[in-house]
C-alpha cells in the first residue's frame, strides 16, 4: 500500500507542500498530507487549514 501511495504522489503538489509555512504543515494530519499529495478531493479539514493559501480557480 505504501508503494501505491508513492506512485500516486503529484510532484508539483509535493513542491507546493514544501513551500508552505512550517506552522501550517505541522497542523496537517497524515491523512490530509496524503490527500494533498495524491487526491483531487480534499477533506474539508484540509481546505479549512489551507484556505489562506488557496486560489479560486
Amino acid at each position: 500500500m505504501k508503494d501505491d501511495f508513492i506512485k500516486d504522489i503529484d510532484m508539483e503538489r509535493l513542491e507546493v507542500l514544501r513551500r508552505l509555512p512550517k506552522d501550517i504543515i505541522e497542523k496537517l494530519t497524515k491523512e490530509e498530507v496524503r490527500a494533498f499529495l495524491s487526491k483531487d478531493q480534499w477533506p474539508n479539514s484540509l481546505k479549512e487549514k489551507l484556505k489562506d493559501y488557496l486560489e479560486d480557480l
